[in-house]
């Protein structure tokens, strides 16, 4: 049996004040990682004392992006020996906002992703299509499309180690969800490309998020599904009753 994991974006939100208090509120309150695993990626100048404020719990801390390379003139970004330098075991690759705003192409969440489990880090790989292309009935075909790229030169075991959100675009942020049947059927898309390519025990082993409007009252319908682990939460992961009430419904 997969463990399901939860998992909360907060984008550009929260003061290092807030994120080190929400660490303070919910460490000693979260389900053990035997039940459900929980992390919250937050902004990289709170990442170091979120994680030590975490340390010794299941509370995993994690950071929402990375560059590909391991140095350089890169003014602004993080480098993936940065992050496991103090302790950040897990980042989101290839958010579509990051994939939109950032130029964030296919082949640099390829390169991302290979830095990550370079450095020992648990990738969590976003994919999703846009309203246009599931309109177009082209929803799995993007998704493959991403995955074949993103997975390049990644080896069975270390696809073992992967977490996949699926998270269709015109869903993020706006109150919209896909419904129950429409992400069990992009989850199956995606495990079934992973059977297909890295053989059963990796397709059996990865974990897939889903992404979208996720919060309290709707993650059982969900989690419901066979092939969704867990979810990839924004604005319902930043309260902390609400992050609370999220871990409680995935178990």
């Amino acid at each position: 049996m997969r463990t399901p994991f939860i998992a909360g974006n907060w984008k550009m939100n929260v003061t290092d004040r807030e994120a080190l208090a929400f660490v303070d509120a919910v460490k000693d309150r979260i389900p053990s990682n035997d039940e459900v695993e929980s992390a919250v990626c937050a902004q990289s100048v709170s990442l170091k004392g979120m994680r030590g404020k975490a340390e010794h719990t299941d509370l995993r801390i994690g950071a929402q992006n990375m560059h590909e390379e391991e140095n350089g003139a890169f003014t602004g970004e993080i480098s993936a020996p940065a992050l496991a330098s103090i302790g950040i075991g897990l980042v989101i690759i290839g958010h579509s906002e990051r994939r939109e705003m950032f130029n964030d192409t296919d082949e640099r969440v390829n390169r991302k992703l290979h830095a990550a489990l370079e450095h020992g880090m648990t990738p969590i790989v976003c994919i999703g299509e846009k309203l246009e292309e599931r309109e177009a009935d082209r929803a799995s075909e993007v998704v493959r499309k991403q995955l074949e790229q993103a997975l390049q030169g990644v080896e069975a075991e270390q696809v073992k180690g992967c977490v996949f959100a699926y998270e269709p675009v015109w869903a993020i942020g706006t109150g919209k969800s896909s419904n129950p049947e429409e992400a069990g059927e992009m989850a199956r898309t995606i495990r079934a490309y992973i059977r297909e390519q890295y053989g059963q025990p990796a397709a059996e082993a990865v974990r897939i998020q889903y992404g979208g409007s996720v919060k309290p009252e709707n993650i059982a319908e969900y989690m419901a599904d066979e092939d969704i682990d867990g979810a990839l939460v924004g604005g319902a992961s930043i309260k902390v009753d609400s992050f609370l009430s999220l871990l409680e419904a995935a178990q």
